[in-house]
């Protein structure tokens, strides 16, 4: 994939995971990276993606798994 892509996919990764943890509330640069890093996370718990929507699906679960970690080691500071 070219940076490019990478930088939207990592865009539009970080921004659906940040919608699921809504707890935590990020700039659009602060997404972009943690959808970058999602999918490096993605790409090593599913190997390489192979279309478009796949890569946006594996940085998604790589973000969701990063942010889930972020969560634990914060601490359960959940607001009802």
């Amino acid at each position: 994939m070219g940076i490019l892509t990478s930088i939207l996919v990592g865009a539009v990764a970080g921004w659906l995971a940040d919608l699921v943890f809504k707890r935590f509330s990020f700039s659009l640069l602060v997404e972009i990276l943690l959808g970058i890093a999602g999918g490096i996370v993605g790409g090593f718990v599913f190997g390489k993606s192979t279309s478009l929507i796949d890569a946006i699906l594996t940085s998604f679960v790589g973000a969701v798994v990063i942010l889930g970690i972020a969560a634990l080691i914060k601490g359960n500071t959940s607001r009802a």
